[in-house]
Order: C-alpha cells, then sequence, then structure tokens
C-alpha cells in the first residue's frame, strides 16, 4: 500500500542559522479509478481508504446510490512499469443492472486535489442529481454541540499532526457524536472517503449528520453532502457564494467560521438550537 506520510530532508533557516532536518511531508499520489475495466477518474491524493474513497466518490457524482450499486473494488495488479503492484489503480465492478457512467465531453471526471469538480463542462450539471435531498430532514443541533464539532475534528487528525499538510473531515451526530474522521491532502477527498465509508456501513442518506470539514465550504463540498443526503455542512472558513446559494436550493444547514463560540450560518438556521 502507498505511504501516507514520506520524510525527506528540508533546511531550515531561521535567526539561529540553519541546519538539515528530516521532515514529514503528506503524500500525494494519484488514483485511477477504473469502471469494468474502463477509465473513469484520475485524482490526486493521499493513499489509504481508497475504496471508501471510490464509494463516495461514485455516490456523489450519481452514478451509484448505495452499496449494493457495487459488486467488488480491487487494486489492479501489474499496473506499474515493472509488473508490480502500485495500489494506484483501482477496479471496481458495478453491480448487475446498474448502468455504467456515460462520460463524454459534457462531463470530465478529471480531478486535482485542489479543485474537484473543474472538470464539469457547466454548473448546471452538478445542481443536482441526488436521490437524498436533504430538504425536509427535521434534525436539530444545538449551538454549542456545533462549538464543540472543530476541536474534536482536530484531535482525530492524527496525520495532520505528523505533517500540518492535510485536509480533514469529520461526521457526526446530531448530538455530538463522532462517527469517522478522514484525511487527504484533497479536502474533496476527505469528503468522498468520508461519504464512502457511510456507503459501506449502508448509513446512507445520512439523515440527522452533521458533515465537519478543516477548510472552506467550497461548492463541490455542498454538492457532495447534498447528494448523500447530509442536512447540515459545518466548515472553520468561509464557504463560497455557489456553496451558500446550492445550499439554500436543497435545505442545507450551511455554517462557515465555525470557531470558538462564533459562526455564520449561511442557510437553514432553523436546524440550530440556540
Amino acid at each position: 500500500m502507498g505511504r501516507v506520510t514520506v520524510r525527506m530532508p528540508v533546511v531550515k533557516l531561521s535567526h539561529q542559522g540553519e541546519r538539515l532536518r528530516p521532515d514529514a511531508l503528506a503524500a500525494e499520489e494519484p488514483l485511477e479509478l477504473r469502471i469494468d475495466g474502463r477509465p473513469l477518474a484520475v485524482t490526486m491524493r493521499t493513499p489509504g481508504h481508497d475504496v471508501e474513497l471510490s464509494h463516495g466518490f461514485l455516490l456523489t457524482e450519481g452514478v451509484i446510490g448505495g452499496r449494493a450499486d457495487i459488486s467488488l473494488a480491487r487494486y489492479c495488479e501489474g499496473a506499474g512499469p515493472d509488473g508490480r503492484n502500485t495500489y494506484n489503480v483501482l477496479d471496481i465492478a458495478l453491480a448487475p443492472g446498474v448502468a455504467p457512467p456515460e462520460v463524454g465531453v459534457e462531463r470530465n471526471f478529471y480531478t486535482t486535489s485542489s479543485c474537484g469538480v473543474c472538470g464539469k463542462a457547466a454548473l448546471d450539471a452538478v445542481k443536482l442529481r441526488s436521490r437524498y435531498s436533504p430538504a425536509g430532514d427535521p434534525c436539530t443541533v444545538e449551538q454549542h454541540v456545533l462549538t464543540q464539532l472543530p476541536d474534536a475534528l482536530r484531535a482525530a487528525q492524527k496525520v495532520f499532526d505528523a505533517t500540518g499538510g492535510l485536509h480533514g473531515a469529520g461526521l457526526f451526530t446530531s448530538s455530538g457524536e463522532l462517527l469517522v474522521v478522514r484525511e487527504d491532502v484533497g479536502r474533496h477527498n476527505a469528503v468522498d472517503k468520508v461519504i464512502g465509508w457511510a456507503v459501506q456501513q449502508g448509513l446512507v442518506p445520512l439523515r440527522g449528520c452533521v458533515l465537519m470539514v478543516s477548510g472552506r465550504a467550497s461548492f463541490e463540498l455542498v454538492q457532495k453532502a447534498a447528494m448523500a443526503g447530509v442536512p447540515v455542512l459545518a466548515a472553520v472558513s468561509a464557504p463560497s457564494s455557489l456553496a451558500a446559494e446550492l445550499a439554500q436550493e436543497q435545505g442545507m444547514t450551511l455554517i462557515g467560521f465555525l470557531r470558538g463560540e462564533s459562526m455564520n450560518v449561511y442557510a437553514g438556521i432553523e436546524r440550530i438550537v440556540r
């Protein structure tokens, strides 16, 4: 399997001069996803939880609706130039009757650790095909519970402690119970891993849950949360304008700048018990 961290020499400069020391960096490697042997997507990710990543990606792209739609996920042997298994090519077999995705000029699945849905031909293509809209989810979350989530997420980010270079995503119940945390160089990959874990556990749609992310709330993260039926998305940083608009359209609660005792609520304030 690929390494989560890589140690490299670094020259540290300070007022005390310079010295050579080892440093731990977050690993970043390409993962190619194939559907029944046909290339579908390439994403730059931190190795680990790749099967979860594939499940989350396929659900948030509308290819599958749950774990029963995938019959097999396995690494492709002999994918390396010397015939070794690189663990960077994952082949997904869809269950009988599940239609394979259509890939063409209107839909480009190429993603990177920084942008995610940048290959979409138009915003309308992702706005929205969810089977599990969060609108109508009656869950509520107490304000004091929300204020505890950033620290709970940060405490569970073990690889971040070693590298300082990973995004984190955590799934919580509405009462604040931590269900799962995943880390990755790509914020959208971290979310896909969390959602993929939920798919494998049979928990989708994620009614009554809060998705907490360590960075900003981009359009793609709101889109992914909506595809999984997440009613509340919270971030420690800002949302984009499109993220706020999509959250309002989908009946999702969107929270930004969740730090200490304060937060900004951009959509769905009715779910927050003050």
